[in-house]
Parts: structure tokens; C-alpha cells; sequence
């Protein structure tokens, strides 16, 4: 497989000295072919690391190899999702460095390989992402078994995998000759254990440990605003995984007395942390008073997920665009018949794919609604079904409708698989009124032709829970408009009427399904269906306006900026 510049990764010389950034996830998307993302974490470490490129940042990425990815999902004709092994083969996509290095798992040494993956910018800037693999015939099992599943396992697993990622990803850093590291990018707390090999490292030259010396390297982003999804691990457990890496007294007074609380360890050892939208880094800041909680609001890398249709009239419209996309603003001069000619040309692909994979009949000059999120109780892909028998009355009274939802529920959410099984079971019930389709097996290329092919985004979650979520901005950049909740990213979005709608207001009480519902089904029937079936400039207007303020600010290359100004330089 070749870089988006078209050269395979193997040929590519990495200048090692240079590099100052060491960004680490858990997982990251580079590629729909590298199955190691399993949703939006993963997605926004690739777009991450694709504007660094683009942007000469001197930046390396870590991450796992999962040599069995997320999982394949099947979904059989009544609802229930199946999961099965998504076997690749790195030596087709990846290139295997020689060095290796290892930890202590249990008392046990694991030995680590890496792969390498090169992202070249759109000026030819190189970015590696080193993925460590302890899938080797020197460790035993359980050992090798560290690099087959993401999020899979046990307790014991998850932590085995995070001290693979945090303590074995700066050994082979350092192994693979980048010597010149002065921060260390933690996405998400699931790298904490970085701090701890870090403070190893740099001794006790006078019998303290240096923990002022580890905080100005350190920076670290949560992403999770909800308290079950900060990972927490009981002593006895990280007593028997990590062995003596450091004294217990140290990681009790970095990480909490009581557990072994990750995302403490990693705000208490970074100088800057940060939230992923405005209204995360507030209620960031309420979840862990005594921090000081900064918010960067997440974007999406322009390039990679502006459709071939609309990418052809940004170049003739927007010229510069690719490089920076403060351009969109320009959107606005786009004429109105060729905007809709570009996105009638992505509906129609969609809905190609859509028929031909699902035989469910789906008719192009239908208002056509998407929801594509990771299948968890939360995001609430069932509300837009909540009384349906007022979205028939809908569909006949104000304009047709149908739907198409896609995405995974985690293999141990049951209730996210419910959801799942709910909708198909809706699907066939009101198969006479309103079509329903759900697509199986999300990846980046099915999100990209979604994203860009119908024509109203839904957005549903419970709040505060959305962080801050980023479906919807890739969705702007294609001039499709959101129907959202005002929560995570939407709350700076929405403009009323002008860059989509909303789902009831700021000051609303949280969790109410019937009061979110209502609001819903009213914005469709009144505004939404209406608009689009009768007043054809005035929803091309607001589809220039998602590109022109949304997409000109919800991008990683303004993300990327921040994190520059206000963290990596600070």
C-alpha cells in the first residue's frame, strides 16, 4: 500500500533527529486497511498526525498493532450483531524495523517489535507511527496474545496492553534512535505509564523523583466526560502487572491512594491538559476540581474526508484549500446549482452502494437522514423512533423520509447491541411507511461516502456525555447540515438556521427522552423537511454556510495550531 503521496512507506527515510513530539493513543486510524481504531479516538489520532504532516510538526506516533483489529461485524436478519476476527496481514501495509525491546508483565519479560507506517504531508513532511507488536515466538501465550484485540479482554489485559503502549513505547522510541523527545502527547489516559518510565528514567540524582522535569514534557487530552470511562485499575492488580517498574508510594501519590486512577496520573504529571471541546473542558474541570483544564476543540483532517465530488469544486472555487483550510470561508461565492450538483453526485453514489449491498430499495430524491455513531446507550440512536407514529404522520404530511444508521456496538455492550437489534426491528416494522436501513461493518471508507451522501446529520446523545464528537464536522465539510443535540462540538456549531438545527436548548434538563423527542420530531415537521422539499436556495444557502464557518474552523490544522501555541511550545 502506497502514502497519499503515493510511495511506499518502505522507501520513505525518517530524519529522527528532528523529532521533539511523540503523540500516543491507543488506537489510531491512518488507513481502513489498518483496522486499529475502533471509532472516533482512533479517527481523530490519524487526522491528528495527518495535520502535523501537513504542518511540519516534528512529531512521531505510537500505538498497538491488533493483529485481529477491532472485530468484523455481522448483523443477521434479526438485529443481533455478531463479531468475528478482522485478519490482516502488516507485512502488506507496514514495514518491521529490526530493534526490539520489552517489559516486565507479571514478573514475566515480554518482548516488543514495531512496525512502522509513514504519513507524508501535502508538502512532503514525513510523520512515522510506530505500531508495537508483541505478537513474537520469544513470549509465552498471554504475552503474544497482548497484540491481537483492541478493548478486548479482561481487567488484567487492558492494563497489560496500556503498560505495553505507555513503558514500552518510549523504550522502542528510544531504541529506534529518537533521542531528542521534550513532549509526550497522551491521548487519552490509556498511555499514562509513559510518566512512570519517564521518572525512571531521568533517577533520583538527589533522592527525589522528578516529577517537575516529567510534567514539562508531558501533555495529556481526556476525551471521556463520563466518570466510568476514566480507566481505574485496585493496587493488587497493578501489583502483580507491573511488578517493581516504580515504589507503590510513588504511584499512589501520582495516581490516588485508593486505585490506580489513570487519568490523575496523567493530569498530575503533564503541564498542560486539555478537554476536546469548550463545554467538555468545563465539565472536565467540575469531574476533577483542583486541575486546571483547558479545552481545544477536536476538527477533522479537511483532505481526508471532503468527497471526491466536492474536492473538484473546492479546487476550482477555493484554490488552497488542502493547505489551509481557512479558505472554506470562500464557500459562499460557490454558485448554488453547483454546490447541489456536487452533492447530488455523492447521494447518488451512496445510495448506490446502499441498494446494492442491502437490496432496501432506497430512492435518491428521498430527504435522506444519517447516524453513524459507536453503538452505546448514550448516544440514543433510537430517539428519531421514539413516537413513530408521528414520524409516519411526518413522512406523509410534511415530505418523505428515510434513514441509514450505521456503526458498532462494543462485543460486551449489550445494551448497545439492543439498540442495534432495536432499530433493525423498527426497520421491518415500518418498512411500508419509512426506509430503514442499517449498514454493517463501519470503517473510515463507509463513513466517508456517508458523511457526504445524505442530506441531514443526526445527533442524539444523552448529555453532558458527548465530549465532543466529530461525525458531524466531517459531515459539514460536504455541505451536509446537523439536526443536534447542543452538546460537545455542537454547542460552538450551531447556528440556527444558518449551519443546521437543534435539538432543544442549553438550558434544558438532562436525560429526558419524550422532552428531546418532541423537540425533535418538531424541527423536522416544521423546518426541516419543509425547507428542503420547497425552498431548494434557501437549503443550499445553509449547506454553503456548513462549509464556510464549520469546516473553516472544525479542522485539525486549526486543532493542531493550538496544541502548537499552547502546549508543545509552552
Amino acid at each position: 500500500m502506497a502514502t497519499r503521496s503515493g510511495r511506499h512507506p518502505h522507501s520513505l527515510r525518517i530524519r529522527k533527529k528532528e523529532r521533539r513530539i511523540a503523540y500516543f493513543s491507543m488506537e489510531v486510524g491512518v488507513h481502513s486497511d489498518i483496522p486499529t481504531y475502533s471509532g472516533g479516538l482512533g479517527i481523530l489520532a490519524g487526522d491528528t498526525i495527518r495535520s502535523a504532516a501537513d504542518l511540519n510538526v516534528p512529531m512521531v506516533g505510537v500505538t498497538l498493532l491488533y493483529r485481529k483489529g477491532y472485530f468484523f461485524q455481522k448483523i443477521d436478519a434479526e438485529g443481533q450483531q455478531h463479531e468475528y476476527p478482522f485478519e490482516w496481514n502488516p507485512k502488506k501495509v507496514l514495514r518491521l524495523s529490526s530493534r526490539r525491546t520489552s517489559v516486565q508483565i507479571e514478573g514475566r519479560e515480554v518482548h516488543i517489535q514495531a512496525w512502522q507506517y509513514v504519513v507524508r504531508g501535502s508538502a512532503g513532511y514525513l510523520i512515522p507511527v510506530i505500531f508495537l507488536d508483541t505478537d513474537l515466538p520469544e513470549n509465552d501465550e498471554y504475552g503474544r496474545s497482548l497484540s491481537y484485540f483492541l478493548y478486548g479482554g479482561d481487567r488484567r489485559y487492558r492494563l497489560s496492553q496500556e503498560l505495553v503502549l505507555g513503558v514500552g513505547g518510549v523504550r522502542m522510541l528510544r531504541e529506534l534512535g529518537y533521542r531528542q523527545l521534550n513532549r509526550y502527547h497522551m491521548n487519552e489516559g490509556h498511555a499514562s505509564l509513559l510518566t512512570l518510565e519517564l521518572l525512571r528514567v531521568r533517577g533520583r540524582p538527589e533522592g527525589e523523583w522528578d516529577m517537575d522535569g516529567v510534567r514539562r514534557m508531558c501533555v495529556f487530552t481526556t476525551h471521556t466526560p463520563v466518570p466510568a470511562g476514566h480507566d481505574k485499575f485496585s493496587y493488587d492488580l497493578v501489583r502483580e502487572v507491573l511488578s517493581d517498574l516504580v515504589p507503590l508510594e510513588l504511584l499512589q501519590q501520582c495516581a490516588g491512594n485508593e486505585e490506580l486512577n489513570m487519568t490523575r496520573l496523567a493530569m498530575n504529571l503533564s503541564h498542560y491538559v486539555n478537554g476536546v471541546a469548550k463545554q467538555h473542558g468545563k465539565v472536565s474541570q467540575e469531574m476533577f476540581p483542583g486541575y486546571h483544564i483547558d479545552s481545544i476543540t477536536n476538527g477533522v483532517h479537511s483532505p481526508t474526508w471532503v468527497s471526491t465530488h466536492f474536492r473538484k469544486l473546492f479546487d476550482k472555487y477555493m484554490w488552497g484549500w488542502v493547505h489551509d483550510p481557512f479558505n472554506f470561508r470562500y464557500a459562499l461565492s460557490i454558485p448554488r446549482e453547483e454546490v447541489w450538483m456536487a452533492h447530488d453526485e455523492a447521494k447518488q453514489e451512496l445510495i448506490r452502494y446502499v441498494n446494492e449491498h442491502t437490496g432496501s430499495g432506497l430512492d435518491p430524491e428521498v430527504f435522506t437522514i444519517g447516524f453513524a455513531r459507536r453503538a452505546t446507550a448514550y448516544k440514543r440512536a433510537d430517539l428519531v423512533f421514539h413516537d413513530t407514529e408521528r414520524l409516519i404522520r411526518i413522512a406523509e404530511e410534511a415530505g418523505k423520509v428515510q434513514f441509514i444508521f450505521s456503526g458498532k456496538a462494543h462485543p460486551q455492550d449489550h445494551d448497545g447491541k439492543a439498540l442495534i437489534k432495536k432499530i433493525i426491528q423498527t426497520a421491518h416494522a415500518l418498512s411500508e411507511k419509512i426506509k430503514i436501513v442499517y449498514l454493517e461493518h463501519y470503517n473510515m471508507d463507509l463513513a466517508k461516502m456517508l458523511i457526504s451522501g445524505v442530506d441531514l446529520w443526526l445527533n442524539t446523545p444523552r448529555k453532558p456525555k458527548e465530549a465532543s464528537g466529530t461525525s458531524g464536522m466531517k459531515a459539514a465539510h460536504n455541505g451536509i447540515p446537523s439536526l443536534s443535540i447542543l452538546d460537545g462540538w455542537w454547542i460552538e456549531g450551531s447556528i440556527e438556521n444558518l449551519t443546521g438545527w437543534s435539538i432543544g436548548t442549553l438550558h434544558d434538563p438532562e436525560n429526558d427522552d419524550e422532552r428531546d423527542a418532541a423537540a425533535l420530531y418538531e424541527k423536522l415537521e416544521k423546518v426541516i423537511v419543509p425547507s428542503y422539499y420547497r425552498d431548494r436556495d434557501r437549503w443550499i444557502d445553509i449547506m454553503r454556510h456548513c462549509i464556510a464557518i464549520n469546516a473553516s474552523f472544525f479542522n485539525t490544522h486549526r486543532m493542531i495550531q493550538q496544541y502548537v501555541l499552547n502546549a508543545y511550545l509552552h
